[in-house]
């Protein structure tokens, strides 16, 4: 990418987008456009249309998308796979029909099978059959990395993407319903210090491994790969570290400086046993990740209690 490129970054208020323009604002690229989600409806084709058709960026990234937790995912998977699908399929056609020289689309380690091989490679994809509780979010991102895969291959296009694992930092989403894992477990303990409470009741039986990236490592991965990589596969972004969901929250609980009892509900859905992302691609670019997860974590809690606005929203 040359210094004076025009660089859209779709879903630039977001955790992702605002990480992403933190990076490229280090490496000097300042002809980025934005649009809040009330100024361009991405679903809307004939708004998206015309918005691309006037700005014609030279790159993009596209990191706008609905995201929920397990529960947001299970009780509205049409509105999952509808919303999603229809802003990617739009910002995507959208921006091949208008020249944009390369687009990085940004999906989710879900696309990948329940029971997958361990840690999980890109060519694991569509093997088996995927998490139900997140079925609807995995096809829609299923379907915009393919339809990039598919304009690479028909038409010539340069267009990548990149499958994170789960993501936490800066202007993240702490909604108590609507979050994923990691910040609703910050929340939820920091509400429970606060009102002095006994007791905090967790989802399922702790047992489940994850694996978290720090979202300005992945900022630099996705930097990286927008210069370096070509290529229909898509390139997994992940720490390279598990932890069960049951040492994550006590990692969580001591950060937050919560020292009451974590109870389990085992009434309630685990998710996938186990989401571990094979690194073998985006370390042979270049990348590794440089954000533990204890000093990540601090800086997370700390953008947390520095913007209580965004906890309600």
């Amino acid at each position: 990418m040359v210094p004076n490129a025009k660089i859209y970054v779709a879903g630039h208020r977001g955790m992702v987008g605002s990480a992403i323009i933190r990076a490229l604002k280090r490496r000097g690229f300042e002809n980025i456009v934005v649009r809040s989600h009330a100024e361009l409806d991405l679903r809307d084709q004939r708004a998206t249309d015309a918005f691309f058709a006037e700005e014609r960026p030279d790159y993009v990234f596209l990191a706008a998308s609905k995201v929920g937790g397990i529960a947001a995912n299970a009780a509205a998977p049409a509105d999952f796979l509808y919303d999603n699908a229809m802003l990617e399929m739009n910002a995507i056609h959208a921006a091949w029909r208008n020249g944009c020289r390369k687009l990085l689309f940004l999906g989710s380690s879900c696309i990948y099978p329940k029971f997958a091989p361990q840690p999980m490679p890109e060519s694991c994809l569509l093997t088996s059959a995927l998490e139900p509780t997140n079925e609807g979010y995995a096809l829609a991102k299923i379907a915009g990395l393919k339809y990039c895969a598919y304009l690479n291959r028909q038409h010539g296009a340069d267009y990548v993407s990149v499958m994170p694992t789960n993501l936490y930092g800066p202007n993240d989403n702490y909604h108590p319903e609507h979050s994923h894992v990691l910040p609703a477990l910050i929340r939820r303990f920091h509400e429970a210090k606060e009102a002095k409470a006994p007791f905090v009741t967790c989802w399922g039986d702790g047992s489940p491994l994850r694996e978290f990236l720090y979202v300005d490592d992945l900022a630099d991965l996705c930097l990286l790969v927008m210069e370096r990589y070509h290529g229909d596969d898509p390139i997994n972004a992940g720490s390279g570290r598990e932890i069960t969901i049951k040492a994550l929250s006590e990692l969580v609980a001591r950060t937050v400086g919560y020292e009451g009892e974590i109870r389990w509900d085992r009434t309630r859905p685990n998710g996938t046993p186990r989401k571990l992302l094979d690194l073998s691609r985006s370390i042979a670019l270049g990348w590794r990740p440089k954000t533990s997860l204890e000093d990540g974590l601090k800086l997370a809690y700390r953008d947390f209690l520095e913007n209580p606005m965004r906890v309600e929203r």
